[in-house]
């Protein structure tokens, strides 16, 4: 195929936004310590754009706080703690992506995870959905010193994968996720799926490709 990428053999993905669709869980999570203190409960809408954010994102949806605020810590430490309790409550695989990772095996090419989250919460999670079960790499925030949009967890994902960083391809839906990939001499698509794709006036960011659905990835990669 003419608009196919040559030379992959692996393809990295970002976790939330682009994968699964964390953000029922990650909203519920904040809007409890709404609740908790006498506010109104917030639709979920609000939250989602935020979603890829983690806890900057939705503490500043819920309380319309900065992390320079001085009660930011203890509120993230709530926020996770709730979090934690109900992470697999209401997250799912986006539609499609369960059959994009078994069509990307059947090719013969291999998988994996870069996620800005943090492992407290990748690793719980990435074992509770079977579809994680075929990833040969699986890379949190906190795997190595710098998280995204720093090259370091596509080097570390790309080294666990025993791949050269330009034999990979880095899928998401976060101009950090674009960022990163270029940095690390990646091939890059732009999940306009995702959270911020939808609403981000620049919807490429600089990425090589843009997929509005999951299997449109597939296009994309050549075999040879």
């Amino acid at each position: 195929m003419n608009n196919a990428f040559s030379g992959i053999q692996a393809v990295l993905f970002d976790l939330d936004g682009t994968l699964i669709d964390s953000a029922p869980d990650l909203g519920a999570a904040v809007d409890q310590m709404r609740v908790a203190r006498g506010l109104p409960s917030l639709p979920a809408e609000q939250y989602r754009p935020m979603a890829g954010a983690g806890a900057r994102g939705m503490l500043g949806v819920a309380f319309g706080i900065t992390p320079d605020a001085p009660d930011y810590e203890a509120l993230r430490e709530e926020f996770f703690s709730n979090y934690e309790a109900r992470m697999t409550q209401t997250t799912y695989a986006f539609d499609g992506i369960a059959q994009l990772l078994a069509d990307i095996e059947a090719r013969g090419l291999r998988w994996g995870v870069v996620t800005n989250k943090s492992s407290r919460f990748t690793d719980p999670l990435t074992r509770a959905m079977p579809m994680f079960g075929g990833a040969g790499a699986v890379v949190s925030g906190d795997t190595t010193p710098h998280s995204k949009p720093h090259p370091a967890p596509l080097f570390e994902a790309a080294s666990r994968l025993g791949l050269p960083p330009e034999a990979c391809i880095y899928v998401g839906d976060d101009e950090r996720d674009i960022v990163a990939g270029r940095a690390a001499g990646m091939k890059t698509v732009a999940a306009l799926y995702g959270y911020l794709g939808a609403v981000d006036a620049n919807e490429h960011w600089g990425a090589d490709a843009a997929i509005k659905y999951p299997h449109e990835l597939l296009q994309w990669l050549e075999v040879s």
